[in-house]
């Protein structure tokens, strides 16, 4: 019994080399050069292990870096991907105890009739078993190869999951900021819209103008108002979208109004490559491609035969003092072969829904890494003709300034009426507005633009 034993053993080592299924490799793309904003750049390698650092130091706001702080830390959007990464991490242990034998014990007292008539006995029994399978075919080191790329896609993913939801709170955070100015430039106007309220009122009660000045100044003074409520609006719902995805409450958060502009960072065009590698998105799609390709070497191995080598050995008695001796030994040892002979094809059907898994994989993998390439191309363009803009934009505000301190100067020099003065001021109002829209546009772009290429350089 034991040379057979030994012969099984033997058996198994031997075959257990062998592995069915395909090999994996990473799924081939045509990848430019350089990007068609930035003629800098050089053919990526995906790189996505490397640390993505703290760059929303960038903005040199410390009040965001204590947000910050907080979404790590509490952040419940981040928790529930932390707990799936770690879900991945058991099921590739559970995997991996596959390749190693099982051992189990019991024991049992039992009052039995072994035939009609006879008394009753009480029987004693205790067992230990050991079992495991051969991997034979490599099926079980497949399995264990599917969970261990499926564990690697949830580490990307959790990485994807912490850069978006630090971008989507930069983000909101630096449009409130702007919101602050925007409403402190609001309420400088309104005040000077009120001025010239008061102003028209008394020349109306004097004599000098008609009432339809005076409504005039006053639908001004409205709509300022209007556009300043409008814009509180907008900054306590930026409020509330920060508080949650701290995982707070709004009423848990009260930001004070900020009247110093962040810091707009630069981002260099001229910015190495690795930065796109580095995308825990393209990482997460390129590790669901291997865990696919390995399923199909579990579906393969499905059609072969299994080895399992078993021993059990334990006492068996009617008394319990002659219980644990020699002659009341019971073992068995031996190996045991399956093999699956009709199905009615099922085993051929999850073989093809494997390779169809995997083929949809690939293409997923592909849409990614073009999606992370339009991405990147739409934030470059956009932070150099924001950059335009702005510019263009302070010119248009500055003009408007100045044609509305001139156009004060000659109402009261009493060469142009008063309907020159409120043109001007609305004109103005309306440049310096779509100065701040801009800005906000860039604040957002900036961000988006690192998170394109996956974080800080």
């Amino acid at each position: 019994m034991n040379k057979h034993l030994a012969v099984s053993l033997l058996l198994g080592v031997l075959v257990s080399g062998c592995t069915v299924g395909p090999d994996y490799a990473k799924p081939t793309l045509k990848l430019p050069t350089s990007f068609k904003e930035d003629g800098r750049w050089k053919v990526a390698q995906p790189k996505d292990e490397y640390p993505r650092g703290a760059w929303w130091h960038i903005y040199q706001d410390p009040q965001l870096d204590q947000l910050m702080e907080t979404l790590n830390r509490q952040s419940p959007t981040i928790a529930q991907a932390e707990a799936q990464y770690r879900s991945a991490q058991a099921v590739l242990k559970e995997a991996d105890a596959g390749l190693y034998p099982s051992l189990s014990a019991s024991a049992s007292r039992s009052r039995a009739v072994s035939s009609p008539g006879t008394a009753a006995n009480t029987v004693y029994l205790s067992n230990l078993n050991a079992s495991w399978e051969i991997d034979l075919w490599g099926s079980i080191r497949k399995t264990i190869e599917t969970d261990q790329a499926k564990q690697q896609a949830s580490a990307a993913q959790l990485a994807a999951i912490k850069l978006s939801s630090q971008a989507q709170l930069a983000s909101a955070y630096l449009q409130l900021v702007v919101a602050d100015q925007q409403i402190n430039q609001l309420q400088q106007s309104l005040k000077l819209l009120e001025q010239t309220l008061t102003l028209t009122r008394n020349q109306f009660a004097a004599g000098i103008i008609s009432d339809a000045n005076v409504a005039q100044a006053e639908s001004a003074v409205e709509s300022a108002q209007a556009q300043l409520t409008d814009k509180r609006l907008t900054r306590a719902q930026l409020e509330h979208a920060i508080a949650t995805s701290m995982g707070e409450t709004p009423a848990e958060l009260s930001l004070s109004s900020r009247h110093q502009q962040p810091y707009l960072p630069v981002i260099p065009a001229g910015i190495p490559s690795q930065l796109l590698e580095r995308r825990p998105d393209i990482a997460s799609a390129e590790r669901t491609v291997a865990a696919a390709n390995a399923q199909i070497g579990v579906a393969e191995a499905a059609f072969f035969p299994t080895l399992t080598l078993s021993a059990s050995g334990g006492y068996h008695s009617n008394d319990f003092s002659q219980w644990a001796t020699l002659p009341n030994r019971i073992w068995s040892i031996g190996p045991q072969a399956a093999l699956t002979l009709f199905d009615g094809g099922l085993r051929k059907a999850q073989k093809d829904a494997a390779i169809a898994n995997y083929d949809a994989s690939v293409a997923g993998y592909r849409s990614t890494v073009l999606a992370a390439f339009q991405a990147v191309e739409d934030d470059l363009v956009s932070q150099r003709l924001l950059a335009q803009e702005a510019e263009q934009q302070q010119r248009a505000f500055l003009a408007a300034s100045r044609a509305e301190q001139i156009a004060f100067n000659e109402y009261w020099a009493g060469t142009v009426s008063y309907i020159n003065v409120l043109i001007a001021q609305n004109s103005r109002i309306t440049a310096e507005n779509t100065l701040w829209s801009v800005k906000n546009r860039q604040y957002v772009s900036s961000v988006a633009l690192i998170t394109s290429l996956g974080g800080i350089w």
